[in-house]
This record gives structure tokens, C-alpha cells and sequence, in this order.
């Protein structure tokens, strides 16, 4: 009688003895857990001699049915069963050579031949034995959990005991009546050979891109489509994607559209940061149609300058282009919020209930960043909340509760601190409302502060080191874990580069900006720039620093009992140097902008110290605080509000005053003496100009398109060009002009029945983006010439224009960029726009420190009765380093927002899109539960996607995510060249996540020419060395840049994670799917 065998898998393997006793004319019958192709080819040669082989499920594999939600504990296990079809966890080195492909189509073919398989669908315990018949006998091989190579003897495994042993006849017999009877089993035991067969052939038939990238998307989100709740997905029986308004967006806008709903029903806020030009209002406005089909009730609050835009898109007009949708929302303002009663819109708002709005949106959220506090007035009583504390608990914490929406292209300046106070609106400023929702390790708190920190060791590293990459490389997995949760960034660049915009047209693209440098006057021997600012630089203004004045005995009248002197609850220098300070700085705007609006300011100071001396003079009992006029629309906004303070006459040193008073009215009366010359035929800035818009139109740049908006930042300039210009155009070129400023009344040279409103004039200035078709179907003529000031720089889609002049050069850099953003949009008729730029008659460096010297910007909410803290112009506060780099750049090119902030940003880092994407394929049933790992597809190199291959891993270690800056933790992504070098590393999972998808997705076949190549170059996948190789390379880099990280930190005095958690290499590394670019 034969003996049994046994067999350690170390000195004597399974593997060995199964060579041996394979025959030709064997039959083999396996009952085990799992069957790897692996382990076919392990015994490739015996197993194509041998007459059949019958293998047995011992627990249900491959069965058609799913398991529920509830019993994904058993679901998991039987997936991990089927996957094992490609290789078990410790086959891993395997299929990382890369060679499965040419493995499974021998494997197909062979089960086809040879084999027959059948799983368990009942409850029976079965051991897992192999056992051959051949004309020597019967031999039973026992345990076998698993036909792997782990348990053949191939691969070393975790068993802690992998003794096998070999049993004879009459062993053997019982354990081959006992699988007779299993087989014979119809009802126990299903045949799955064809399954088998289907997912073995997955392995090696020609995937499409499209495909792959599902692969990758089902792998690295697939925690998100476990925890996603169909309550915080969008409703879609709520009718909103029948709209008008949702038919109207673009692709990237409908995705927006989809995350943000996302994001307010499960975080309760969003801040959507879009750059200009990619229709934010838009998107916005399908947003409240959602909610507003689920009977929620709406507010918008906005600057008053936006105020046309938001009514407009919800009331009954004719040039409403979403009309039909009847959206029914409230539009307030910001300032609003600080005001006790009154009307606004239509509102009255002693009787509006805050807290009982479901969604607020606030347009230009960036207003909100300095956070809430509290002032008093002069004796300390009376606190007063700023319009951030008034909207957090007027609004959002009382009542129900209310979601928020921030739309905002900057709202981050220079610290991070700014994204926390809008972000704190949509929980409340109370953390543990959005900790627990947040898949962080650290509180929100804890995230910004670290964030915080980071910024400040960054800011202050040398200039060349100081790149943005730099920053983002050094924030934490949570810091972008939090922004992929609440809010959504992308670039113009983003939008071109990964969406298909053939439907929509492209960008335009953006010609070399063009710079004049005019004259004041073409008058011999005329005041220039530089002598009209020695003359303003004699000025004190006196006229608005009235307390400067006190006498001594008389002060006590009009102090604190503090240590500083306050007069109406506010520091007399800090009230007073700022109002000066302010004029100061506007008279140079105001000379920037126009000879004539310099001369009106001067007029007006005048007039107002001549009024002031007469009021000395007839011994009045008060002066009190100015009305600031001529002010630019940011000035302006900034200083709404404040109760005028008064201060008695005979309290006064009323001669020094005066005298002081009386030298200011010399200066300006010689200014005013100096400029009287220079009428509009010597105004060389205004002739200038005419040139340039008659040149446009001789020469258009785009077809016949003469169209042209002139920016300036004042409506009295405004109101100057057009009284010069907009005649003689009209009789010279037969073209019509229009001018829309934010307190004068619009004016158009076109005469039309009906009433010719804001609106009406932009609709025929634009007609293709504002549908004049519809609003003015009986309307031929059109504007050409649209005059304006920055109450049209935001929120308004002029695209039919290719054109734009800033007559001045606003001071804050990023309002240029957003004036050009009212033609640089998406989807834009013109192939090519144009920016002029007016400056001074002096260098930009003179230019910059005239600046300069007149810069001292101050907070001037301080002086209004609102109590708002937010900074005048809050974008111009920088320092003049920064204007003129930024300033020098646009004498070159045209930048994007992102671009001019060398600080903080936060564009173009969310994964919404993907995730989108995955629900989109899951809910057309496209399942990849048992595609296997190690498919590839074959996808087009092009100028921006380099030849080379993407690679995605799993980490076998999910407790190590190597520094914690890995965002797809387990998971990670290489891009390495042909040449092994890395094009994209594991550190940079969103940008290589929107390559693969914009060279994968929508492309649902095979490349067949380009798999025609592959397949020759790799022998049908029998020759996988160098993809392989690469493989290895792209794991060491993952390596190396931990190493370097782990260096650096403990360089620079950090305590890192050196030599401990140790990744050594590729048996660490799960190959998930790879991308190969030809």
C-alpha cells in the first residue's frame, strides 16, 4: 500500500509532485475556494495533457445574485473569491509583471477545451481537496483552500502552517465519491464555466478609455458611493433639469449645478469660486430653481451694483431670458443687513422675517471674510453687530434652517483665515455642526490654523522659491480634503483643457494688450502730471480735519475717558487722516482718469472750503462731517452709511483753520487756472482715444464686429466721453453709443419706443448673449459703443464685443482683469480680443511710487455708523511690489485672476467631477465589481499628455498614507515618459485625475489602430518587460519622495516619520489599471 505524502511548500512543494503525477491522460477534480489563472500557468504544460478537469465553489462564486446593502460583509468576501480568478493577495509580484493578458487567453482557451467549474449556492460546509485519477491511481491533495500558486508551493503566503499532504487510495476514493456527489447535484451546484470564461476574457480583449477610467473612478471613490444617501443627491422628479434655466448652462455649469446641491444638503454650504468669465450666475440661479421646486423660499443678497442682474433673472420682463422658470426669490443687499428699517426692493424691512429663508446666496461672498465683531459707540453702550454677525444671527442661526451658497472669484486674499469666516456662515460658526461631517482627521479649526501656519513660513521664503506648487505641496491631506467638501474652483485653463467645449466654442484668444501713454495736452508749455502732483502734494485738506482744530480747553468736550482722544466713538487721527488721506488719493484717481473729472473735484473742494470760510466768517454755531463725492464705485460702496458728527464753531481755533483753509483754496485755485486750457480739442488722452475707437472700426479684428467698451472708474469721465464722442460718431460712422454709470442716468444715441433702461441698453449692445431676438424682435439697429463704469465689471456676459479700453487704469489690478472678463468668455463668437490700456504720460515705475506716496489706505468702515470692519477696496490693500509686478505683466499679456494673487489660492483642487462622473456611470449600470486588476487601455498622446504610461496603485497598507499628502490614500496615481521619467507624481492626484479624464472619457471603444501597435510592440502581452519596468519605477518614486520629504522634515526642525512605517517596494503595491499613451 502506498504511503501518504506531506509537503512544508519550502523544501518540498505541492507544485513539484503535481508535474509528476499529471498525465495525459489524468483527470483532475479540485474543490476550493478560489481559481487563479496564475496557478493555470504554473501547471500550464501538465494541465493541457491532462483529459478534464472539474473544479468545484466551495461557497457561492460567481452567482448571479447580489447581496443587499445590509450584507455587504458577505458580498465582500465572494467578490474577493471572484477577483482571486486573476490572482490571490499574495500573487501580487505576478501580476505586476504585467504578463496576465497573454495568461488569460491561454487560460480561456484552455478552460474551453478542458474544464468544466460549478459553484456551491447552498449552505454545505465543503473541505477544499484536489484529487487525480490517473491509470496509476487516485491521490487526494489536502488542505486546499485555494488552487493559487500560494497554496501549489509557488509563492510564499501568511499561512503559518502550509503542510499539504498527498493521500493514496483508498483515502483518495472517499474523497472522490464524496465530489462525485456535489457534481451530480443539480439543485447544490451551478455551472459557471461561461461566467468563468466571460471574466477571463475581460482580462485580455481590447478595453475602451472610457472604460479604464470607470475602472479607476469605481476603485478610488468607491467609499463615496457607499456612504452617498440618495438625500443629498438631486432630487431629479423635482422637474429642475426641465427648466429653462438648467437647459441653458453649459456642461462644467451642470456639474457645478449637481456638486453644490450635493454639498448643501450634506454640509449644509458651499462656495462656489469659478473664475470670471465661466457664468457663476448661472449656475447659481439653477441652484435656487432646484430648491425653489421643492417650495423652498430663497434670498440672494448682493452689492447694489448687482442689484439689475438678480431682479431681472426673477421677475416678469421681457429681456428675461429664464422667464418661463418664474423664480420668485428675494434679492436684498449687503448693506441691508445693518439697516433697522426702511424699504429695499420692494421689501419692507421691518417686517421681513430673516430667519425664515431655506437658502441664502450671497453674490461677492468675499465681503464677508473678515468675520463678525462687535463696536460701540463714543461712551462704549449700544453694541452694534457688523453685517457679518447680523447675517449669522439674523439670518442663518435663527429660524429654520437655512443652507448658504458664497459666490465669490476671490474668496481668498492673503490668508486663509478669510475662506474660514465664509465657510463658518454655512455652519453656523459652531465647528461641531460640520466636524463630524467632514472625512478628516483634525477639527476645521485645527485645518485652518495649520493651514494658516504653513502660509506664513511659505510667505516668507525668497521670492523664487515662493511658487504656488510650493504652498499646495505642503498643506495637509485634511486641508484639501475640506476644500473638496465645500467648495468648487476651477480655472478658465481648466474648463479648455478637460471639458469638451465643441458644443460651446472656446475662449477667445486674447491678443497682446495694447498701451497708450497720451499727453496731458497738446498745449506748448501746459501743466504735465508730475507738476500738477508737486502742486496737490501743498495740500493739507483742512476742510476734513475739522478737529484737528479743538481749542486745548474745549477737548474734553469731545473725548473718551480712554487713553485716546475719540471723537464720535472714533480716534481723530484714525477718522480724520483716513477722510484726507482718502480725497487725497482720489484727486490722482480723479486726474488719472480725466482732465475733466480732476477739474470737477477741484471745483467741488472749492466750493466746499469757500462755503466753510463763510460759515467762520457769519459766526455759524457747527461744522460738521462732508459727504464724500466723486468717489470711484469701490470708495464709494465703502463708505455708505455714518452719522455725521458735529463740532461747535466757537470750540475752534477758527484762525489757524482758516488759514490753513484759505492756502488750500489758493492751490486749487491755481490748479483749476492751469487746466482751464485744455478743452475736449486739447484734451490729447480724449483725441487720442476717438482715434483708437475710429480705428477699431475701419479695422475691426473679428469680421465686421465694431464693437467697443470704454471702462472708466468715474461717471463724471463717463458722462465727458460720451457728451464728446457720441454725436460725432453717430454723424461721422453712423454707429450708435450708449452710457451706463451707477448714478447717472443711462444715455444712448439710439431712439426706440420704449423706455431705455440698464438692461435694455447691454441687450442691444450684446444681442447674441442677451438675446435681443426675443426681447426686441422688431428692434434692427444695435449699440457699438458702450461707455461705462465698473457697475457693469462684474456679473454681466457682454461677449458680443471683442473689444475693451480701459480709459484709467483702475488701482487694483484684479478690476482690469474683471472688466475684461465681460468679453473673455466661454462659448465667445470672436476668435480673437483685444485690451487697451490708458496709463499715465510716465514711466510705470514713476507711475507705481506716485502711487505710492499718496497710498494710505485705511479702514474706512471704522468711520461709518454700520460698524463694519471690511477694508476700503479690500483687493487694492497690498503692497507696491506686488501692483507693479502685477501691473508690468499686464502691459504684456492678459492674466486670470488665479494668476495675479502669488499667495493663496484654491483653484482647480476639487474631485467633484469625478465623483459626478462615477454616479453617472453607475446609474447606467455600469458595474466593474469584477473587472479584474492590471487592465489597460491605449489612449492618443497629445502636446499636453507626453507618450508614457498612468499608472494606479493601491497601497496594501491602508494605515500608511505616506505624509499624510496623499488625497487618494490608498490609492495613487504615477505618470511616468516613455523614458522612465516622472511627467506627473503621486502628490498631484487632481491634475492627473483631469488629464485621464479628458483623454479617456466619451471614448467608449477600443483605439483599434493604437492596440494594433501595442499588441505588436508587446508581442500580444507575452513580452511585458518594459511596462513592467516602469512599473517599478513609478513605486520608487512614490518611495523617493517620501524619502526626500522625510529628509526635508527633519531638516528643517520637524518631527517627521523617518524609517518608521517603512514602504519597501513593489510586493507593497496593488497594480489597479494602467493607461498606456501612444
Amino acid at each position: 500500500m502506498e504511503m501518504p505524502k506531506q509537503f512544508d511548500n519550502l523544501n518540498s512543494k505541492v507544485v513539484d509532485d503535481l508535474k509528476i503525477t499529471l498525465k495525459q491522460s489524468s483527470k483532475v477534480s479540485i474543490a476550493a475556494a478560489s481559481f487563479s489563472i496564475y496557478a493555470y500557468e504554473a501547471l500550464k504544460e501538465e494541465l493541457e495533457a491532462i483529459e478534464e478537469l472539474r473544479f468545484i465553489f466551495t461557497s457561492p462564486t460567481f452567482s448571479k445574485e447580489r447581496a443587499s446593502k445590509e450584507k455587504r460583509e458577505f458580498f465582500i468576501p465572494k467578490l474577493n473569491r471572484e477577483r482571486n480568478l486573476f490572482g490571490s493577495d499574495f500573487e501580487i509580484k505576478l501580476r505586476n509583471q504585467l504578463s496576465q493578458r497573454a495568461i488569460a487567453r491561454e487560460c480561456a482557451d484552455w478552460i474551453r477545451r478542458k474544464a468544466c467549474f460549478k459553484t456551491n449556492v447552498s449552505l454545505r460546509d465543503i473541505d477544499g481537496v484536489m484529487t487525480i485519477t490517473n491509470e496509476e491511481g487516485k491521490y487526494t491533495y489536502l488542505p486546499l483552500k485555494e488552487f493559487t500558486t500560494t497554496e501549489l508551493g509557488c509563492e510564499r503566503g501568511n499561512n503559518m502552517c502550509p503542510t499539504k499532504m498527498r493521500m493514496p487510495s483508498p483515502f483518495a476514493d472517499k474523497y472522490l465519491a464524496d465530489f462525485n456527489e456535489m457534481w451530480n447535484d443539480s439543485e447544490s451546484f451551478k455551472d459557471v464555466t461561461e461566467t468563468i470564461i466571460d471574466n477571463i476574457s475581460t482580462v485580455y480583449k481590447e478595453n475602451a478609455p472610457d472604460f479604464i477610467y470607470f475602472v479607476t473612478l469605481y476603485n478610488i471613490f468607491n467609499e463615496f458611493l457607499e456612504d452617498i444617501s440618495e438625500d443629498v443627491l438631486p432630487n431629479e422628479a423635482t422637474g429642475f433639469k426641465n427648466s429653462v434655466i438648467w437647459n441653458k448652462l453649459y456642461n462644467f455649469q451642470k456639474d457645478a449645478c449637481l456638486a453644490i446641491i450635493n454639498k448643501l444638503e450634506k454640509f449644509n454650504g458651499c462656495i462656489l469660486a469659478d473664475s470670471v468669465g465661466l457664468g457663476k450666475t448661472f449656475t447659481a440661479l439653477s441652484v435656487i430653481k432646484y430648491y425653489e421646486n421643492r417650495n423652498k423660499t430663497v434670498l440672494v443678497l448682493c452689492p447694489k451694483k448687482l442689484n439689475d442682474n438678480w431682479i431681472t433673472y426673477r421677475s416678469n420682463y421681457i429681456n428675461n431670458p429664464i422667464a418661463a422658470d418664474r423664480l420668485r426669490y428675494d434679492v436684498l443687499f449687503h448693506s441691508d443687513l445693518s439697516r433697522v428699517g426702511g424699504s429695499s426692493n420692494g421689501l419692507n424691512l421691518d417686517h421681513i422675517n430673516w430667519g425664515n429663508y431655506d437658502l441664502v446666496v450671497i453674490d461677492e461672498s468675499h465681503n464677508f471674510r473678515n468675520g463678525g465683531k462687535v463696536t460701540t459707540d463714543e461712551n462704549d453702550d449700544n453694541p452694534r453687530e457688523n453685517r457679518y454677525l447680523q447675517l449669522m444671527n439674523k439670518v442663518i442661526r435663527s429660524g429654520v434652517k437655512t443652507k448658504v451658497l458664497m459666490l465669490s472669484a476671490t474668496p481668498v486674499n492673503n490668508r486663509f483665515y478669510d475662506l474660514k469666516n465664509q465657510l463658518a456662515l454655512a455652519y453656523e460658526g459652531k465647528q461641531d455642526n460640520i466636524n463630524d461631517l467632514l472625512n478628516t482627521e483634525s477639527s476645521i479649526e485645527t485645518i485652518f490654523n495649520q493651514a494658516q501656519k504653513v502660509y506664513n513660513l511659505w510667505s516668507n521664503l525668497p521670492k523664487e522659491e515662493r511658487t504656488t506648487q510650493r504652498l499646495l505641496d505642503n498643506l495637509s491631506f485634511d486641508f484639501f480634503e475640506l476644500l473638496d467638501s465645500v467648495t468648487i474652483a476651477r480655472s478658465r485653463k481648466h474648463i479648455e483643457q478637460y471639458y469638451d467645449t465643441a458644443d460651446i466654442g472656446k475662449f477667445p484668444t486674447r491678443l497682446a494688450p495694447i498701451s497708450y501713454r497720451p499727453n496731458l495736452t497738446d498745449i506748448n508749455d501746459a501743466i504735465n502730471y508730475n507738476e500738477i502732483f508737486e502742486e496737490l502734494q501743498r495740500l493739507n485738506l483742512s476742510i476734513y480735519r475739522p478737529s484737528n482744530y479743538i481749542l486745548p480747553s474745549k477737548i474734553y468736550k469731545y473725548i473718551d475717558d480712554g487713553d485716546e482722544k475719540k471723537f464720535g466713538g472714533r480716534s481723530v487721527s484714525g477718522r480724520e487722516i483716513g477722510i484726507s488721506r482718502l480725497m487725497s488719493t482720489n484727486l490722482l484717481k480723479r486726474l488719472e482718469s480725466s482732465v475733466n473729472s480732476f477739474r470737477l473735484s477741484l471745483g467741488r473742494i472749492e466750493q466746499l472750503i469757500s462755503s466753510t470760510i463763510a460759515k467762520i466768517d457769519a459766526g455759524e454755531a457747527t461744522v460738521d462731517d462732508y459727504n464724500f463725492d466723486d468717489l470711484d464705485i469701490d470708495d464709494a460702496e465703502a463708505t455708505v452709511g455714518g452719522k455725521k458728527s458735529k463740532i461747535l464753531i466757537s470750540d475752534m481755533d477758527t484762525l489757524s483753520w482758516k488759514r490753513d483753509l484759505t492756502a488750500d483754496l489758493e492751490v486749487l485755485t491755481l490748479l483749476r487756472l492751469m487746466l482751464s486750457d485744455i478743452t475736449p480739442e486739447h484734451d490729447t488722452k480724449l483725441q487720442t482715444l476717438k482715434e483708437v475707437v475710429y480705428n477699431k472700426i475701419y479695422h475691426p479684428i473679428n469680421g465686421r464686429n465694431k464693437k467697443v467698451i470704454i471702462f472708466t472708474a468715474f461717471s463724471d469721465t463717463a458722462e465727458y466721453l460720451y457728451n464728446c464722442l457720441a454725436d460725432t460718431i453717430l454723424k461721422d460712422k453712423g454707429l450708435h453709443t450708449a452710457m451706463i454709470t451707477g448714478d447717472i442716468d443711462s444715455r444712448t444715441t439710439l431712439k426706440i419706443k420704449r423706455k431705455m433702461d440698464f438692461n435694455a441698453l447691454l441687450t442691444l449692445f450684446s444681442p447674441i448673449s442677451k438675446e435681443k431676438s426675443v426681447i426686441f424682435p422688431d428692434v434692427q439697429e444695435e449699440i457699438d459703443i458702450l461707455i461705462a463704469t465698473d457697475c457693469i465689471s462684474e456679473g454681466q456676459n457682454l461677449q458680443d464685443c471683442d473689444y475693451l479700453i480701459n480709459y484709467d487704469i483702475h488701482w487694483n489690478p484684479v478690476r482690469i482683469i474683471q472688466r475684461f472678463g465681460r468679453i473673455d468668455r466661454i462659448g465667445s463668437k470672436n476668435d480673437t480680443i483685444q485690451l487697451v490700456n490708458f496709463w499715465p504720460d510716465m514711466t510705470l515705475d514713476e507711475y507705481i511710487d506716485l502711487k505710492g506716496r499718496v497710498e494710505a489706505r485705511m479702514k474706512i468702515s471704522v468711520m461709518t455708523s454700520t460698524g463694519d470692519d471690511n477694508l476700503l477696496s479690500p483687493e487694492e490693500k497690498g503692497d507696491l511690489d506686488y501692483r507693479r509686478e502685477q501691473l508690468k505683466r499686464l502691459q504684456e499679456e492678459v492674466v486670470d485672476i488665479e494668476e495675479m494673487n502669488t499667495g493663496v489660492s484654491i483653484m482647480d483642487l476639487g474631485l467633484n467631477e469625478f465623483r459626478l462622473d462615477l454616479l453617472d456611470y453607475v446609474k447606467n449600470k455600469i458595474y466593474s465589481e469584477h473587472a479584474p486588476y492590471g487592465m489597460h487601455a491605449v489612449i492618443a498622446a497629445t502636446d499636453d499628455c507626453p507618450k508614457g504610461v498612468v499608472y494606479v496603485l493601491k497601497n496594501r497598507s491602508n494605515s500608511v498614507n505616506i505624509d499624510q499628502k496623499n488625497r487618494l490614500h490608498p490609492f495613487y496615481m504615477v505618470y511616468l515618459t516613455d523614458d522612465g521619467e516622472v511627467f506627473i507624481n503621486h502628490l498631484q492626484p487632481k491634475e492627473l485625475l483631469d488629464r485621464v479624464r479628458y483623454m479617456c472619457r466619451g471614448k467608449v471603444e477600443p483605439i483599434a489602430e493604437l492596440c494594433r501597435s501595442f499588441n505588436k510592440e508587446t508581442k500580444d502581452g507575452y513580452n511585458m518587460k518594459h511596462y513592467s519596468d516602469l512599473l517599478g519605477d513609478a513605486i520608487n518614486s512614490i518611495i523617493s519622495v517620501k524619502e526626500q520629504s522625510d529628509i526635508d522634515l527633519l531638516l528643517s526642525g520637524f518631527q517627521g516619520e523617518l524609517f518608521t512605517k517603512e514602504i519597501k517596494g513593489l510586493d507593497d503595491f496593488e497594480l489597479i489599471c494602467f493607461l498606456v499613451v501612444r
